[in-house]
């Protein structure tokens, strides 16, 4: 199945902002963060075709995954 992530601030570290992955069946955003070997306590906003997602989520052909971690500032 194919599915895209995006990816926001500091996850873009190393890696390319938006990938496109191809995952077996089922698949859920969990096994997405950790094929990108992002710890989960990293994740603040986890989005699903930019709606709210949770990690056991079972994903669907072409959604779109957006990971957001933790936003400081002042």
């Amino acid at each position: 199945m194919k599915i895209t992530v995006r990816l926001f601030a500091t996850f873009r570290d190393g890696r390319q902002k938006v990938l496109e992955l191809n995952l077996p069946d089922p698949a859920t955003p969990q096994g997405v963060i950790d094929k990108l070997g992002i710890d989960q306590a990293e994740v603040a906003i986890l989005l699903i075709n930019g709606r709210d997602g949770k990690l056991d989520t079972i994903l669907m052909e072409n959604d779109t995954i957006s990971l957001f971690p933790p936003v400081g500032g002042g």
